[in-house]
Order: structure tokens, then C-alpha cells, then sequence
């Protein structure tokens, strides 16, 4: 027994696993293992910590963007026909707006298609009904005149209230004239030359005995205004559209509010 004892402790002895520089690598530490193993859940804690608070700041923005920024996976019939109708109307205005430019395919013909546009402005209408009223001796010509003198001024109010909320770009970034900003016409729905040539002509044709060869050029005149600002890129078609509508409403409401002739001169003599 004591031999076969000192011979096992001789093997040990011998043995090179059990010397002092590999028992860390047979049998680590304990205390190394807790080290590691604490520092592994303090390192995994810290991590998971601010993911939380960054998925919840997520959420919290999220829910705080409104409706226009968020993304709608299930577009209703009505929201993708606007838009299809929308970008038809954009990709069909810029096509048409050959003149925006002096590069553009028209653009020689600018200044022609520019006078255009302007016999259809808000201010040669005012001057000329002004400097006509001047000069007109009958009653009827001074209703006739004093009633288009109020259309005009109808005309102007309401179409820059309705583009200052539209707020709608024309499709080329064709800065506004000095005249644009007179009348306040700067942004292009609805278009305001349209309206007003759409309201002087059929003012003028309720109100005056033109003949059949006038009242067609009196129409085409409009139709002109109307296509020459979609030609300059300032209008899309749909602003140009829409300007006819209201200026046939304009007339409309003209003619509720029509001025006898006892109140323009009761106008005229005040003035």
C-alpha cells in the first residue's frame, strides 16, 4: 500500500496538467466566471435599456404625427382616383406649357402669349371701366358700367382669398409680375385671368347686343386667356377649369346684387 501510494504521487508530480501554469486553462476560476458572467449582465441590461427607451420614443412619435405624415397602407377608392386624376393633371399642364420658358419649345412665342394673358388682367379692366364711367353720359351705360366696375372688384377679392388658402404652386416655377401682385393673383388655383374673362364675357353678352360673329370672338377670347396661362406655366388645366366656374358664380352673384341706376348715381355723386 505505501509503495503503490508513493507511486501515485509520483505520477502526479509528473504529471504536466497539473503544474501551476495550465490550471487556468483546464479549471477556470470561479471568481473569473463571476466577474465575466456579472459583467455580461450588466453589459446586456445597459444594452437592452436604451433600446426600450428608443422603441418607445418611437411610439411616442408615432402617435404624435398627424394623419398627412403617416403612411396609408389601405388607400381608399376615392384617395387613389384624386391622385391618379392629380397626376394626370400636373404630367397634361407641364406638357402644355410650351412657352414657360425662353429654352422651352414655344419660347420665341412668350411675349405674344404673355399679351394674351394680360387683356384678360384685373388691372386694364378696372382702368378702362373707370375711364369709360368718366366719359359716359347715359343712365344705362353708367349702371351697365358701375355693375362691371363691382364684378371686377368681386372678382379680385375672391379669387385671392381662395388661392391665399389653396396655396397651390403653379407646374413651373414662373415668379408672379408686377401686376400679379397688385391684384394679389400669386398663386394658381384658381386662376384669376380665367375667372375674370370668364365673367366679362358672359357679362357682356347678357348686357350687351353684340352681334353672332362678336359673341363667338367674345368666347374665344376667353378660351384664349384661359389656355395662354396654362402655355406660360403659370396655371394647371384644373386652375384654369375651376377659374371659369367661379367666374360664371361671380356673374351669378352679380347679378343677385345688381345696382339700380338711383344707386350708382347716388355712387357717382358721392364720388
Amino acid at each position: 500500500m505505501p509503495a503503490s501510494q508513493s507511486r501515485a504521487r509520483a505520477r502526479e508530480r509528473n504529471n504536466v496538467l497539473n503544474r501551476a501554469e495550465f490550471l487556468s486553462l483546464n479549471q477556470p476560476m470561479k471568481g473569473n466566471q463571476e466577474t465575466r458572467s456579472s459583467s455580461r449582465k450588466q453589459g446586456s441590461q445597459s444594452g437592452l435599456a436604451p433600446t426600450q427607451n428608443e422603441g418607445t420614443k418611437e411610439r411616442r412619435q408615432s402617435q404624435q404625427l398627424p394623419e398627412e405624415d403617416c403612411m396609408q397602407l389601405n388607400p381608399s377608392f376615392k384617395g387613389i382616383a384624386f391622385n391618379s386624376l392629380l397626376a394626370i393633371d400636373i404630367c397634361m399642364s407641364k406638357r402644355l406649357g410650351v412657352c414657360a420658358s425662353r429654352a422651352s419649345s414655344w419660347g420665341s412665342a412668350r411675349s405674344m402669349i404673355t399679351l394674351i394673358g394680360i387683356t384678360g388682367h384685373g388691372v386694364p379692366w378696372i382702368g378702362g371701366t373707370l375711364i369709360c364711367l368718366v366719359k359716359s353720359s347715359t343712365l344705362a351705360g353708367q349702371e351697365v358700367l358701375m355693375n362691371l366696375l363691382l364684378a371686377l372688384l368681386l372678382d379680385i377679392m375672391i379669387v385671392a382669398g381662395l388661392q391665399k388658402l389653396a396655396k397651390r404652386r403653379g407646374p413651373y416655377d414662373v415668379h408672379p409680375g408686377l401686376l400679379d401682385y397688385l391684384t394679389m393673383d400669386i398663386y394658381a388655383f384658381p386662376a384669376g385671368h380665367a375667372s375674370r374673362a370668364a365673367m366679362v364675357s358672359k357679362f357682356f353678352l347678357n348686357h350687351l347686343v353684340l352681334a353672332i360673329p362678336l359673341r363667338i370672338l367674345l368666347v374665344l377670347w376667353a378660351f384664349c386667356v384661359g389656355l395662354s396661362r396654362i402655355m406660360i406655366g403659370r396655371h394647371h388645366i384644373t386652375d384654369v377649369l375651376s377659374g371659369f366656374v367661379f367666374g360664371y358664380l361671380q356673374f351669378r352673384l352679380v347679378e343677385l346684387l345688381w345696382m339700380s341706376s338711383n344707386t350708382c348715381q347716388m355712387i357717382i355723386s358721392i364720388w
